[in-house]
């Protein structure tokens, strides 16, 4: 099979970064590859199966990574993979250091995107704890993982603070409704106000 069709705008994605631009660079070719769609989403190059969300690409200051989506299910991975931060239920990271590194571990990383695509085809989703505050939904996740003044500003927040966002970003059923939502709240979110509280844009 052919691989996807190289999305224009994460050409232009990639012609801005400082960092990393040869590695992610390669990372694309491998997920494009692996017959997923390109897309941008969250400000980053996002990898699509009939719609749902499989995996990310980052570009952090030290390092590279690739982002599973449902990470979380893929079994005897703690190995290979890690999560975002504390808290991150869903998302799985594979990072790299460097250009050799990619090439060297890139039958690993294909494996990993083999299974991310058998648990988008098979409906799967990851199991989340009962702690409210903690029940976000994945696009929420993807932002918290890309921006760290966004993760530093919501974990600032009281907890009741935290399960109002948590709450009102799973209410809807659409993936696109859930992502207008989170982006109406970012500023908010960054200047510690609450879902209610008086904001001023």
């Amino acid at each position: 099979m052919d691989k996807m069709t190289a999305n224009p705008k994460v050409d232009t994605y990639l012609a801005g970064l400082k960092n990393w631009r040869q590695e992610l660079g390669t990372l694309r070719e491998i997920l494009l590859d692996a017959q997923l769609t390109e897309e941008m989403k969250w400000g980053k190059p996002c990898y699509t199966l009939q719609g749902g969300n499989v995996a990310i690409l980052y570009a952090f200051h030290d390092t590279c990574a690739v982002g599973f989506f449902k990470g979380a299910l893929f079994a005897q991975a703690e190995d290979a993979l890690i999560k975002p931060g504390e808290n991150s239920q869903a998302m799985r990271m594979m990072k790299f250091t460097s250009q050799s590194q990619i090439l060297t571990r890139k039958a690993e990383l294909t494996a990993f995107l083999a299974k991310a695509m058998e648990v988008e085809k098979a409906g799967l989703e990851v199991p989340f704890t009962q702690r409210a505050e903690t029940m976000i939904p994945q696009e929420f996740q993807a932002h918290l993982a890309a921006d760290p003044m966004l993760k530093a500003a919501f974990e600032a927040l009281t907890p009741g603070r935290q399960r109002g966002y948590a709450l009102y970003f799973m209410q809807p059923k659409q993936a696109v409704t859930r992502e207008a939502r989170i982006a109406k709240c970012v500023g908010r979110i960054i200047s510690g106000k609450g879902l209610e509280d008086p904001y001023e844009t």
